[in-house]
Parts: structure tokens; sequence; C-alpha cells
């Protein structure tokens, strides 16, 4: 099968997720959807100049990116989104998966007109910029090299109405757990050890995996210590030894980890503190609800849970490479908020929703092969996928298939036919 033969499945399966993500939407806006994801996906780009590009429509590109632009500033958008990629992925999410959620930054350092500018740090350089902050949630499981985006906010504290990060982190928290029926473990670092999000989490029986700040009061047989100390005097019975994939290479770490029984300040529950030695000379403290005891399956899944927020990060800068985002133009806060729900959108369709229609072999033999890649598909495929759709789309050059007539079961196409 030929690349515009592909590039026609692509674009049909664009068209069915587009269905199924908004049936609360009017036409109109279901076109606007559909055709953002199009042209997001094909541009790998959140500037509505390069998305209106990619649309290849007959009127001036100026009208194209006015019309986007108009549709963009819909109230609403990005909380209604957000809710139906959650639905989405629900059928994603299982008792064991774990829900990691993570604060990130979206720097715009030479901006000046976008509003609600607030300071941010730079997690690249470690800079304070202009910018914005985002609340991302991304399920795997333990181990696990796949991953699925379910949500993805942004706010800045200078914006009206603006209660706080945790009542943003909250949000999401609500808005997934809703969806996802309770299922799944909320996995944090130390950026959510935060006595107001864990009585939250412990009044709605939420189960949780937060590493601790050292100076961190808890409750240890009957006396208040810091998480520090209790960590000191805690038997490390269990061993293992992994690899971590950096930036230098790949590199050993010999672990050596055990538990003890603690309470939080004010709060009934049992909770388990997890320490771990052989990332540096301090110990990686864990906090959980999840029942532990003496044996190594059950301790091994809380270290192993925790080491799989790490590799989420990559799916992090995956977002903001892959689509440019950290480029984005818009200068109204609501258009800002309603594009990156839409990167969301973008985002899960690469990920998650061609991964329902086929296996991640196929796609590899397919759309990754369309990457070109000089030195093969690399271990994280999905900037490979990205890739791909990009390029196949862009051979194929005929927009999205919304402003032509409708093809019949469209829900029924699959990329097994490509086999």
């Amino acid at each position: 099968m030929d690349i515009s033969q592909v590039g026609t499945k692509l674009r049909e399966q664009i068209h069915a997720f587009s269905g199924e993500l908004s049936p609360r939407f009017t036409k109109p806006v279901q076109r606007f959807i559909e055709q953002m994801v199009y042209g997001i996906v094909v541009s790998k780009d959140v500037k509505l100049s390069q998305i209106s590009r990619a649309l290849e429509e007959t009127i001036a590109v100026k009208k194209t990116e006015d019309r986007l632009s108009i549709n963009l500033g819909r109230e609403h958008l990005a909380e209604e989104l957000m809710e139906e990629v959650a639905r989405l992925g629900k059928r994603k999410v299982r008792e064991e998966t774990l829900l990691i959620i993570d604060v990130s930054e979206i720097s715009k350092s030479h901006a000046r007109k976008m509003e609600y500018l607030e300071k941010v740090r730079d997690g690249s350089t470690g800079e304070i910029r202009d910018g914005y902050w985002t609340i991302n949630v991304i399920a795997s499981s333990a181990g696990g090299k796949g991953m699925v985006p379910l949500y993805q906010s942004l706010h800045s504290s200078a914006a009206p109405g603006f209660k706080g990060e945790n009542d943003e982190i909250l949000k999401a928290i609500r808005v997934v757990s809703q969806e996802s029926r309770g299922k799944g473990i909320w996995v944090g670092d130390r950026g959510t050890d935060r006595k107001k999000l864990y009585n939250p989490l412990l009044a709605n029986k939420k189960r949780f995996i937060i590493r601790l700040v050292g100076d961190r009061n808890m409750v240890f047989r009957g006396h208040l210590r810091t998480a520090e100390d209790i960590a000191r005097g805690c038997p490390l019975a269990y061993a293992d030894t992994i690899v971590r994939e950096g930036k230098e290479g790949e590199k050993s770490h010999h672990l050596t980890y055990g538990y003890r029984k603690v309470r939080l300040p004010g709060r009934p529950e049992q909770l388990w503190m997890v320490v771990i030695r052989g990332f540096g000379r301090e110990p990686l403290m864990l906090l959980t609800n999840i029942p532990l005891r003496k044996k190594r399956r059950l301790l091994w899944f809380i270290v192993e849970a925790y080491l799989t927020r790490w590799r989420i990060e990559e799916a992090i800068r995956f977002t903001k490479q892959s689509y440019n985002l950290e480029d984005v133009r818009v200068l109204t806060y609501r258009r800002l908020r309603n594009l990156i729900a839409l990167v969301l959108v973008a985002g899960y369709f690469s990920v998650a929703y061609l991964g329902e229609r086929l296996k991640l072999a196929i796609l590899a033999n397919r759309v990754m092969k369309a990457a070109k890649r000089f030195y093969g598909i690399a271990a994280f495929r999905y900037y490979a996928i990205a890739d791909g759709i990009a390029y196949i789309l862009r051979r194929l050059g005929k927009g999205p298939l919304c402003v032509r007539a409708v093809v019949e079961d469209t829900r029924q196409l699959t990329f097994a036919s490509l086999l």
C-alpha cells in the first residue's frame, strides 16, 4: 500500500476520533476540533498560521487563521475537552494503573503582550522566566513503557479567579477520577507533598504514592518526627539493581529499601513510608496509603511506580518538542488555555487512540518508517509516531476529512487493513 493510501486511512482515523471525542459539541465546534487536531499533528506546531496552512483550504490562509482564532475563544472549551479526553482514556485505567501528576511550565521569556504572564522556573535551564504553569496527568503501568495523556491544563496565578495551585491539582484529580470511577494510583513528586492535597486524597480514599520532603513531620511510634529522621533508622532489608537511562547514557544503581509504618499529624489513617537508598547521599522517601508488609513484591511495586514517574518527564518533553508548544503565540488567556487542551487532544490521538486499533509494531512498520530517522526508532518511539503522521499527511496534502463528505462507517476503519 502506497503512502497516499496510508494517508487516507490516517485522515479517516482523525475524523473518527474527532467524532468519538466531541458528541457534546455542535457540528461547527466538532468541525473546528477536527481541523485543529489535524492541523497540529500535520504542522507539528501550535501557531495558528502553521495550523491554517496545514488545512490546505482554498481560501486565503489569513481568513482560515481568523476563523480558527474566533473559535479558539470559545468559553469553557478547555474544561470540556479535558473531560472528554478523560472519558475516552478511562478504558485505559485499571486498579493498578499509575496516574502520574506533574507540574510543569511553559517558558515565554520574550513574550510581552500575552495575558497574565507570571514568573516560572524553566525546568531545562533552572532560570526564572516569564511563562505559565501546566498540570499534566499521564497514565502508565509500573515499569511499563507505554503512556496515555489524560489531562493537561494551563494556569497563571495572575489570572482573575485563580484560587491556587492546590485547587488546580485537585481539579485534575477530580476530573480524571470521576471518569475512571476512582481506579488508579496517584503518583506525585516532592512538589505534591502538601497537607492540602493529603487531606482530600485521604478523605476520598484515593490511593497515592508521593515523594516526601525531608522535613515533613509525621507520627512514628507515637512521637512526632521528621521524615528524614525516621529514614535514618529504617531497616533496609531488600536490595535490587536497576539501570537508569539519562542524558549521559545508562547508569547502574544498587538500591536498598525498606519501610516504616507512620501517620500524618491529626489524621487517623495508617500510612507507610518507603525508604530507598542508592540514588545519592540522601535517601529517597515515599509516602503511600497502599498497605505494605514484609514482602518484596509489595515494596518493589511502590519503588517501581515512583521510578516510572521519572520516565514520564520524557512524555512532557515529547509534547513540548513534537508540537513546538513553547512557541505558542495566542495573546488571550482563554485562547491559550483552549489551545493547550487541544494539544492534549492531538497527543492523545497520536499515542493512545491509534494504539487501540493496531499493535505498535504495525505503526512502526508504516507510520514510524515514514519518519526516515537516520538512527532508527528512538527508545521513546512516540517522537517517531509524531514525525511519521506529519510526514504522511503532508505528502497527502488534502486537509482534514471534515471539509468533505462524511465517509460511511469511519469508526470501523482500522490500520489492520494496511497489513
